[in-house]
């Protein structure tokens, strides 16, 4: 009686935490360069003491799906979208460099380059690029380099602030922080800029996120979760009926 009702106990718990991915994904359908992640379920046998003879159900994240979203044109010069495979190399909170494709980016007050999530932008150098603070016209190029203008640029003309650095990850194993952007594995060495890399001036890369698929998802995992208390009732309910027909033995 215990195996069955912990095992229906565990499989909803996990069952919540697979809702919670995918509600996830679905309140990020709308958020620029956002990647979806994966979940799926798997068996684990309790180990203790005693013989291996419980077993309960697993959750897990495997990966993010890394399929690049719809380009969508907006013709703003700042607006930048990678062009096949490739990404944007910003600044983490904690300090180490992550990776994103969201490339709708503005000028900071401290001159910076930042993109909508607010992360600043890491040039080719590793360096933050930062900009005077008299830049007019600001130009992003194919190759990302980053060029403006200043209110006298009619003496000296455009000047080069720099390359926004754009790395090539394949095959590489990312892992999505909490911060909902990309990270290498710990230790790993931070890969060079990849002058191959090219981008879309005037346009940003949308979420990946299939709307429909997520909201048919929750929809599964809710009558999963019924079933699953469904049958933690009958458990409960089938205690009791033993418990009083020991009553009269």
């Amino acid at each position: 009686m215990d195996r069955s009702l912990f095992l229906a106990m565990s499989g909803a718990v996990q069952t919540m935490n697979a809702q919670s991915i995918h509600a996830n994904n679905l309140a990020n359908v709308s958020t620029d360069g956002f990647k979806a992640d994966f979940e799926q379920a798997r068996s684990m046998q309790v180990f203790g003491a005693s013989f291996p003879s419980r077993v309960y159900a697993m959750v897990e994240e495997p990966g993010t799906d890394t399929t690049a979203g719809s380009l969508d044109t907006t013709g703003n010069p700042m607006d930048v979208a990678v062009n096949g495979n490739g990404w944007f190399a910003v600044r983490a909170p904690d300090g180490s460099e992550a990776y994103t494709r969201a490339g709708d980016l503005h000028l900071g007050q401290d001159g910076q380059l930042y993109n909508g999530q607010g992360y600043a932008m890491v040039g080719s150098d590793g360096k933050p690029l930062v900009l005077p603070g008299n830049a007019i016209q600001v130009a992003i190029g194919e190759d990302g380099t980053v060029s403006y203008l200043t209110p006298d640029s009619g003496l000296s003309g455009v000047t080069v602030a720099g390359s926004i650095k754009l790395v090539s990850l394949k095959g590489s194993s990312l892992n999505k922080g909490t911060d909902g952007l990309l990270h290498l594995p710990a230790g790993s060495a931070l890969p060079a800029a990849d002058p191959s890399v090219r981008l879309v001036s005037g346009a940003v890369e949308r979420s990946n996120v299939n709307a429909v698929g997520e909201l048919t998802r929750i929809i599964e995992l809710s009558r999963q979760f019924e079933m699953q208390v469904k049958f933690m009732q009958d458990a409960q309910s089938n205690d009791q009926y033993m418990a009083h027909i020991l009553q009269y033995n």
